[in-house]
């Protein structure tokens, strides 16, 4: 009640009364501007004043900048729902997203303002959502939710190591693959929260039949397996040692999916979408298994996990989150399934490049093309009901 009283007597711009508003279509814009950039830099036909490498920049951008921005939108909208307390809004929500978007800018320009300057005013983002989070859910006193904050504090510290590590070594090889790992851990932490809990909610409606299994013990095993196994994977992504912990871990979270009765969910594409993302990190776990006895590139089970498991889930969060929260129906419209089929062709085209190095240009052009499509759709679609006041 007292969050709803505080909506009521907001009286400043929409787009800043809750986190989810700026941080999911400006997360989205980024996202699907990005990557047709960065395919031009890959192509040599631009060249942009960053201090990082191509690759680096990015493999940066893509998970410090559209993955947290997600991040973001989520956290922010989240925690109130977890503690009860009011939405961080207007001056403070700006504040952090004028960070975000100052971090943006000194990234892109760090060969011009020095890396130095850039690591300052890039880190400061994810310092300033971590304490933020932190503070709410501490004064709600719900302590068990402390953990996503945790893996937001060990991103923004790896976002540092990264700037660090491409400075000193020219690639941020190590840092790179603990951003992956983070940010995949955590579609894993919030993934095994709404997955089942959606599904149970729409299949309950649906009369009787198999639900999904709430979260028990299996499930924490699964979770142990898939951390351990990138820590493993982020020190050397090659070898036996590796293949074996990334074999287990992938094998367990396919379990963990199957429990959750996704085959009953073909009718809510809302629902089934969340399924799907979710798929992407076993998918990701064996194709890593078969990077690390050499048998197929690496960049196969790192575009699993970043373009299928985060791109998909992200957008699957982003569209269910935006409905639900500006009192919209919880159906995917024809626009909204565009998307979602837009999405997982741009992860499957992407694995795909790698897998088959002959076709990889065509294949990335494709994938590019779809990624493009998925994001700038979603803020296309959903850009008037995020900037927006929700009718109360």
């Amino acid at each position: 009640m007292a969050t709803m009283q505080n909506l009521r007597a907001y009286r400043g711009p929409a787009l800043f009364s809750y986190g989810f508003r700026p941080f999911f279509l400006f997360g989205a814009v980024y996202a699907g501007a990005t990557i047709p950039l960065w395919l031009a830099v890959f192509a040599g036909q631009v060249s942009l004043p960053t201090a990082f490498a191509p690759r680096d920049w990015h493999v940066h951008e893509m998970l410090f900048g559209y993955a947290s921005a997600v991040i973001a939108g989520f956290l922010l909208t989240a925690v109130p729902n977890w503690t009860g307390r009011l939405p961080i809004q207007g001056a403070r929500l700006a504040i952090l997203f004028a960070s975000w978007a100052i971090g943006r800018l000194a990234t892109s320009l760090s060969g011009i303002i020095g890396w130095e300057l850039a690591l300052v005013l890039d880190a400061m983002f994810l310092l300033l959502l971590a304490a933020a989070a932190a503070r709410e859910i501490i004064a709600g006193r719900k302590w068990s939710n402390l953990k996503v904050v945790a893996i937001v504090t060990l991103l923004a510290i790896v976002n540092i190591a990264f700037h660090v590590e491409a400075h000193l070594s020219g690639l941020a090889e190590y840092s790179s693959r603990a951003g992956v790992a983070l940010v995949v851990t955590l579609v894993c932490v919030i993934g095994g929260r709404i997955v089942p809990s959606f599904t149970r909610n729409w299949l309950a409606r649906r009369g009787p039949g198999r639900l999904p299994v709430p979260f028990n013990r299996f499930d924490a095993v699964a979770m142990l397996a898939g951390v351990c196994a990138m820590i493993v994977w982020v020190i050397s992504p090659s070898g036996r040692l590796v293949a074996g912990a990334l074999a287990i871990a992938g094998l367990l979270h396919l379990v963990r999916l199957a429990r959750w009765a996704g085959y009953r969910t073909m009718p809510d594409r809302l629902v089934l979408i969340l399924h799907v993302a979710y798929a992407f990190v076993p998918v990701g776990f064996f194709l890593s298994v078969l990077s690390a006895l050499d048998l197929v590139a690496s960049g196969a089970g790192v575009h699993a996990w970043t373009g299928g498991a985060i791109g998909s889930m992200t957008i699957a969060v982003m569209t269910r989150a935006s409905l639900g929260h500006t009192g919209q129906a919880l159906s995917a419209s024809a626009a909204t399934q565009a998307v979602y089929a837009a999405i997982v062709l741009a992860a499957v085209a992407r694995v795909c490049a790698a897998l088959g190095p002959s076709h990889s240009i065509p294949l990335l052009m494709v994938s590019g093309v779809a990624w493009a499509v998925a994001f700038l759709g979603f803020a296309v679609a959903y850009a008037p009901l995020l900037c927006r006041a929700r009718k109360l």
